[in-house]
């Protein structure tokens, strides 16, 4: 498997591999290049405004959690 994240969410049992529903492996990459986003643009607003924005940082913080969230139950 290329893909880290479907290889991630893959549930492996004594006989054979469960894959991941394709709807949860495009909505954590959905998530993590949303955090992306948030990121540059928090970093961009320190740079040019020299202040932090901390409701930028509440939904950088929220979509990390819902991240590992995710992979932590899918494991389980």
């Amino acid at each position: 498997m290329k893909d880290w994240i479907k290889k991630a969410l893959t549930k492996h049992t004594r006989q054979r591999e469960i894959p991941p529903d394709p709807r949860l492996v495009y909505g954590v990459k959905f998530t993590i290049a949303t955090t992306l986003i948030l990121s540059t643009l928090e970093i961009t607003h320190i740079i040019f405004l020299s202040k932090w924005n901390s409701k930028i940082f509440s939904a950088i913080r929220g979509l990390s959690r819902t991240v590992v969230g995710i992979f932590v139950n899918q494991k389980t």
